[in-house]
């Protein structure tokens, strides 16, 4: 069973609150075998919104996103691409870790379709209180998430798109992937290429409007996002 999260001391009024109530969230079975609700964090005013799949195996016992390999290598590249990461608001689709037992170690397994969607309750909340200039999906299941549609990332990957209650999107891959290249050289490119996509979307980010989302999970059926921009066009 879960224990009680520590989420982040950076959260304050409404964001805390619904922290603290995800602490106790239940609604799938991921609960059971996780030590605890990773909620996001971040300033509650921040432009910019990054999403990931969910959290990873130090996540999950430290109760803050992206606090392993994979963050550490998210900061960096963050911040070749101009953007402080305390200056943006940093959460999974899913909340909890999925994972199996290898030994000793807890190995991910990607979460599924009903549970992404029964998670959602808690992102749409992120969304509307947060309300982004710009959502940052990073990887393809938390592409799909903020789309409600199937994403093939080689596709519309650094395209800007507008998800399902007005807001505007980009997709980029997920740190971990660029982690899991075995060649050095093309480990480099690949950041070069994440590093590249962070670029192109934080400058006009900050100054773009914001939007108040319309909750997905209150939506039926749930809209599928559009592509605005031309394929090989970068986000404006």
């Amino acid at each position: 069973m879960a224990k009680a999260a520590r989420f982040s001391q950076q959260l304050s009024g409404p964001l805390r609150a619904v922290a603290a109530e995800a602490a106790g969230c239940e609604r799938c079975p991921l609960y059971r075998d996780a030590t605890q609700t990773v909620f996001g964090e971040g300033p509650s005013d921040a432009r910019i919104m990054l999403v990931g799949e969910q959290p990873g195996d130090k996540e999950d016992l430290e109760g803050r996103p992206f606090v392993g390999p994979a963050g550490r290598l998210l900061d960096q590249a963050l911040a070749e691409a101009g953007l402080d990461r305390q200056q943006a608001y940093v959460t999974n689709a899913v909340k909890h870790f999925k994972h199996q037992p290898r030994g000793k170690r807890r190995i991910h397994k990607r979460p599924d379709r009903g549970e992404i969607q029964a998670c959602h309750w808690w992102l749409d909340q992120e969304l509307a209180l947060v309300r982004p200039s710009l959502v940052i999906a990073l990887g393809a299941t938390a592409a799909q998430a903020l789309a409600g549609r199937k994403v093939v990332l080689s596709r519309e990957r650094g395209l800007e798109v507008e998800y399902p209650g007005g807001l505007r999107g980009m997709s980029t891959v997920h740190p971990s992937s660029i982690l899991r290249v075995p060649d050095a050289e093309a480990r480099h490119a690949a950041f070069s290429a994440l590093v590249e996509d962070l670029r192109t979307a934080v400058r006009p980010a900050q100054e773009a409007p914001r939007v108040t989302p319309i909750p997905m999970t209150a939506a039926s059926p749930r809209g599928a996002a559009r592509t605005k921009a031309k394929r090989g066009t970068k986000a404006a």
